[in-house]
């Protein structure tokens, strides 16, 4: 069941359309919990001046987004100790309905051992090849998202 699919639960009603569906403004609680439904996200960051956009896989960990990534690799590069943007998101074209959460916060390579070790009990793995050896960090300074529900029938 998607947020807001009529029982008034999640968040503040922005609008409705003309087809009876409703788009819903989250709350932060909700925009993690649903955040931490799905295993893919979007990590935006800046490459030679431009937007770079790369599908990762990913798991929240103490209210963070954490990455698992190839350390050679461009975005590690572009991600250590950087803003970035962060989307994750589930949709059903048929029905309509789905959702969207929009993380922008600072990104940071983990370094401490210790938080290695606990962080790779966690199970983040990745659906690219190669070695992901590294953890990055990204933490929410700004955290939004939205909801669109088809409206059930009174």
């Amino acid at each position: 069941m998607f947020p807001g699919s009529g029982d008034g639960t999640y968040g503040i009603l922005w609008g409705m359309d003309s087809n009876g569906s409703s788009l819903q403004h989250l709350s932060q609680g909700e925009c993690l919990r649903l955040m931490a439904s799905v295993p893919v996200g979007r990590i935006i960051y800046t490459r030679q001046a431009m937007p770079a956009v790369e599908l990762v896989n990913f798991a929240l960990d103490r209210g963070d987004i954490v990455i698992r990534i190839d350390h050679s690799g461009t975005l590690a590069a572009a991600t250590r100790g950087t803003v970035v943007a962060f989307e994750a998101d589930s949709l059903d074209p048929s029905g309509q309905v789905g959702w969207s959460v929009t993380v922008i916060g600072q990104s940071h390579e983990v370094t401490d051992a210790d938080e290695i070790s606990r962080l790779e009990q966690i199970g983040i793995s990745s659906w690219a090849p190669g070695e992901h050896e590294h953890f990055i960090r990204i933490s929410p300074g700004i955290l939004s998202g939205r909801a669109l529900s088809a409206l059930t029938p009174s």
